[in-house]
């Protein structure tokens, strides 16, 4: 996420992207797919039965560089960002040109175009993503509206390795498609992000900066080590576990112990996500 923006969009930073959120390939092949992916379930036989068709193998060369054509469009006549976003990932999402990692991949593309737009400030990462994954039925559902309507227009057949292979040609329905549900969602996903998330965001960091000052006025110890022990505190409902006591923070008092836990305690009590977070 921290490197979202900081290179333009082309092929090239989309396989690099890629090959850093899918690092082990002896599963996953590297680069564009060979042949048919669908999402769903499969018959009693382990035949495909499938929700969603991606886009054919001998398209994806062509598409990619539509997509990515359009996304350099709407960069250069300042199209709004957030439109720009949604237009670009879920149209990446559409071809689902991987064969893995392309749900990741769309929603950090969601990120770089945000970034890249200055949509977000430098170096900040704009936890949309994490709106999106806590409205996970909505985003199914607005998936689902486009991908739904969209299997009446596929002819497919069984393979014997029991994928998919699409017999018509289908390259202009995942070219052109009705962005207006997809924008919507990442609209209202953006003006939850704005409007909570990122406040609650930052009044958990001057929190947390505060009350890891009060931990080191208290007990002088490394930094990591401070936030283990504010870590462990808060994720114990504002105590410091036996184990934990007994283990690296055996060196503490039973006194400092008592005054660190008051000071977490104090920090957390009443902030929105509690003690826990």
């Amino acid at each position: 996420m921290l490197q979202a923006g900081k290179a333009s969009l082309t092929l090239d930073e989309i396989l690099r992207l890629h090959g850093v959120l899918i690092e082990d390939r002896r599963f996953v092949r590297a680069g564009f797919r060979p042949d048919g992916v669908f999402l769903g379930e499969r018959d009693d036989q382990g035949d495909p039965l499938p929700e969603f068709i991606g886009a054919r193998a001998q398209d994806l060369a062509y598409l990619m560089a539509a997509m990515l054509e359009a996304n350099n469009r709407m960069k250069e006549n300042a199209i709004d960002p957030v439109l720009q976003a949604a237009a670009t990932a879920f149209g990446f999402v559409y071809i689902h040109p991987f064969q893995d990692g392309n749900g990741r991949l769309h929603r950090c593309l969601i990120h770089h175009v945000l970034a890249e737009r200055r949509f977000t400030p430098p170096g900040m990462v704009f936890p949309v993503s994490s709106v999106m994954l806590a409205r996970i039925e909505t985003y199914r559902d607005t998936l689902r509206a486009h991908s739904g309507p969209l299997m009446s227009c596929i002819e497919w057949r069984p393979t014997p390795e029991r994928n998919v292979e699409v017999e018509n040609d289908t390259a202009d329905l995942y070219r052109y498609f009705d962005c207006t549900d997809n924008a919507e969602f990442l609209y209202g996903c953006v003006e939850q992000t704005i409007d909570h998330d990122l406040p609650q965001e930052i009044e958990y960091l001057r929190r947390h900066d505060e009350a890891m000052r009060r931990i080191m006025d208290t007990v002088e110890m490394p930094d990591r080590l401070a936030e283990n022990l504010l870590t462990f505190i808060r994720k114990n409902n504002g105590t410091l576990g036996k184990k934990r006591r007994e283990n690296e923070f055996a060196a503490l008092t039973d006194e400092e112990v008592a005054a660190l836990e008051a000071i977490v305690r104090d920090a957390f009590e009443d902030f929105q996500g509690g003690i826990l977070g």
